[in-house]
């Protein structure tokens, strides 16, 4: 039986998460340059009127920014293959289809958007409409879910296995 946090987690392969902490030792590493940079504009005068200052400051917000998103995600993030699962669960590969046709599918990864510059496949997340709909969905299992326009849709799960990367 599988734990309600399991299901939550965030799979990533051990690539992805390389890749993350890269990004984050970088965006750590930056932080003493950001603040000279900010010093340096700072004494350029009066500060209502120094666009530089206030570009510098707002980058400044928007790297503490990701470094909190990318500590908290490497920090909760489940590293490795998804756990087989007689249901569908983040970290999946699913293929649905839409409405009643047969013929109209889609195959995408459910999981974190941070994984899909390392795969070729759709990436949905499992807090989309879609993810949340057919999370826990087995094979046969036909959904409905509001898209953001607004339109119900209907989509029949059709198979799931674990991603591989």
């Amino acid at each position: 039986m599988s734990t309600g946090n399991e299901a939550s987690a965030t799979w990533l392969s051990q690539e992805a998460y390389d890749r993350l902490q890269a990004e984050l030792d970088e965006l750590i590493a930056n932080r003493p340059a950001m603040a000279a940079e900010i010093n340096a504009r700072r004494e350029e005068g009066d500060l209502r009127e120094n666009g530089g200052y206030h570009a510098a400051r707002e980058e400044q917000g928007k790297a503490e920014g990701r470094i909190r998103y990318l500590q908290e995600l490497l920090r909760t993030a489940q590293v490795g293959e998804a756990p087989t699962a007689d249901a569908v669960a983040p970290g999946m590969v699913v293929t649905i289809y839409f409405d009643d046709d047969k013929d109209d599918t889609e195959t995408f990864l459910l999981g974190s958007r941070e994984i899909a510059s390392t795969t070729e496949l759709t990436v949905y997340s499992p807090e989309s409409a879609l993810g949340q709909a057919i999370l826990g969905g087995r094979a046969g299992q036909t959904c409905t879910y509001t898209a953001p326009s607004g339109a119900d849709i209907k989509v029949t799960v059709v198979s799931f296995e674990p991603f591989s990367g």
